[in-house]
């Protein structure tokens, strides 16, 4: 069987989540099917079960369909580092900062890892579903593009295009990254799978026949725009949420850190109809709020600068300031922050914000765990990813909770003491079981309206 590229013609055309399923709707029909992308920039990433790290939608999408997350699904991950440079992980594990020229310039050195992991996959599934990243006719970047280009012709997957419709310019998009492709490639594409249409699909009737009849491409499908406020891979993504705010009994807001990992925290915020989640980045905005979450952070020492220098230190060092503070959240609330060996900056200590007495210290070990904790008198699945080590896992003092633990929201019972400490009538709900409706509903969506069989079809056709 072949495997699956999926290429967007744009950056955010929606590849993560028609990805994802596609994945589950493979996996329905009963084919062996795991989800990839070589390489991923992106400081939102999760804990697998081999202990790796690699990047939100290939776990998320693994996760959905219930096989093990793996690092061979995300062999190359980007993270923020300092001025010019980037977090390299490789096969799941930190391998320190690279500057991007060098990053470019040694790719070929990357294209085994990549290439062993697709392997590895192919030996343990039928059908591999490798998303793009970005536009894959960048013409200056296209012999270092590991995650379209490189992948596409060296398994010979079958292509997808995917346009986001509400950009405009979907014509050109669609027959200008086609027709950029190597000759090589359009061959391979199967079709075009038309995204995020708003409005009354009729309209869109002799779109389709312009696809088809002049470019030569068969349109697989035109998806209604539909929210799906779950496994977000960026910050990009993470602000096209949408919220129904109309039953919200109390406002959190979350400080936008220009840093800012691990969003995915706040996906059960997002789905609470007694919430109204908001992402600040003003001192005006905190008067609002009843709750302020201090998230998890890329470059900790910088985003705590960024708070002090915003004005955002003589609200967060107040007791009566109700905070959530989670990993870099949590390390900024301690007294000092030292970091000796550079490993975030090249500040070697720095005052924090002095809540939680003592010290936190970056060390060279990084923890990548993930498991079931006992946390606030919980029982709670989750994760830590962090450089800061210090006694305590996680500390509950007077309006404040923070702990190194990502996942912390996804627990009704932690969400349930907080909120209705601050508002008595809140209720709550069953996060599990909205995520695992969620993923159903939205791949119902795709199945109305994507040829899935036509896709198998191809799949099955000779390579």
């Amino acid at each position: 069987m072949n495997s699956l590229s999926i290429f967007g013609t744009s950056s955010d055309a929606g590849k993560s989540t028609l990805s994802f399923a596609i994945t589950y709707l493979l996996h329905k029909r009963g084919i062996k099917v795991a989800p990839f992308k070589a390489q991923n920039v992106s400081n939102n990433s999760q804990v697998c079960d081999d202990g790796g790290e690699i990047a939100i939608p290939q776990h998320f999408a693994a996760e959905a369909i219930g096989i093990a997350t793996s690092h061979f699904m995300n062999p190359i991950l980007l993270k923020s580092g300092s001025k010019n440079a980037a977090h390299l992980i490789i096969n799941g594990k930190s391998v320190g900062e690279k500057d991007v020229w060098s990053y470019y310039k040694d790719i070929d050195t990357l294209k085994p890892f990549v290439k062993k992991a697709f392997k590895k996959l192919q030996t343990q599934y039928e059908c591999i579903v490798a998303e793009g990243a970005g536009s894959p006719v960048e013409l200056n970047l296209m012999d270092k593009d590991l995650s379209n280009i490189y992948v596409a012709k060296k398994f010979k997957t079958k292509i997808i295009l995917v346009a986001d419709i509400e950009r405009g310019g979907v014509f050109a998009s669609i027959y200008g990254v086609y027709k950029l492709l190597p000759k090589e490639l359009r061959k391979n594409v199967i079709g075009v799978i038309v995204n995020k249409f708003r409005g009354d699909m009729s309209l869109f009737d002799e779109g389709i026949e312009i696809i088809q009849n002049r470019f030569g491409l068969r349109v697989l499908g035109v998806v209604p725009f539909l929210p799906f406020n779950l496994g977000f891979e960026d910050s990009q993504s993470l602000m096209g949420y949408t919220q129904d705010t109309s039953k919200a009994l109390l406002k959190v807001g979350v400080l936008k850190l220009p840093h800012m990992s691990n969003f995915t925290d706040f996906e059960p915020l997002v789905a609470d109809g007694e919430i109204e989640l908001s992402f600040i980045s003003n001192i005006s905005e905190l008067s609002s709020c009843q709750l302020i979450v201090i998230p998890g952070s890329k470059r900790v020492v910088e985003d705590l600068a960024w708070l002090r220098e915003r004005g955002f230190e003589s609200s967060l060092v107040s007791k009566k300031q109700k905070v959530v503070a989670i990993c870099g959240g949590y390390e900024m609330m301690f007294e000092r922050i030292s970091d000796p060996l550079g490993i975030e900056s090249g500040e070697k200590e720095i005052k924090g914000f002095g809540r939680i007495k003592g010290d936190v210290i970056f060390e060279a070990e990084k923890t990548v765990k993930k498991g079931s904790y006992k946390l606030f008198g919980h029982k709670i699945q989750g994760y830590e990813i962090h450089n800061a080590q210090t006694k305590n896992l996680a500390t509950k003092k007077k309006n404040l909770y923070g702990t190194f633990l990502h996942g912390l929201f996804d627990n009704d019972g932690i969400r349930y003491e907080i909120f209705s400490q601050i508002d008595k009538n809140y209720r709550g709900y069953n996060f599990k079981e909205y995520k695992k409706q969620s993923i159903k509903n939205f791949a119902q969506h795709i199945e109305k309206h994507v040829d899935i069989d036509f896709i198998v079809q191809n799949l099955h056709l000779g390579k």
